[in-house]
């Protein structure tokens, strides 16, 4: 169950990472912050929404997803009762929506980081 949990708290980092990264990007660009143009720091997050992006359109199930399931289930445990913070993950997480309103989200973000992508590109911190 431990191991499951720690799936759980990296798939809220990658969550994080993302939306965050995005969210840092054009204020970093205002307030000069050198690191938000930081070539490595780009490219990872244009893949991490990419593959976000391509798994929803191809109909996959994030990895982490599966590995977090599949441990469960393999110790026994059911998906739920759980610790408070375990619980809250979860639901920022996972919504009961329609997959195509996820391509979607997924989508528009992607466009989103592609614009901050030419807003503020990488390398150049002027």
């Amino acid at each position: 169950m431990i191991l499951a949990d720690l799936i759980l708290v990296i798939h809220a980092l990658f969550v994080a990472f993302v939306i965050l990264g995005l969210a840092a990007i054009l204020p970093g660009k205002y307030w000069r912050w050198g690191w938000v143009r930081n070539w490595r720091f780009r490219v990872s997050h244009l893949l991490a929404i990419g593959f976000v992006i391509a798994e929803s359109w191809l109909g996959l199930i994030c990895p982490l997803t599966e590995w977090e399931s599949q441990l469960r289930q393999a110790t026994g445990g059911s998906t739920y009762p759980s610790p408070f913070i375990q619980h809250w993950l979860h639901e920022i997480l996972f919504y009961d929506f329609a997959p195509w309103v996820f391509s979607v989200a997924y989508t528009a973000f992607g466009i989103l980081v592609l614009i901050a992508w030419l807003l503020v590109p990488p390398g150049d911190e002027t």
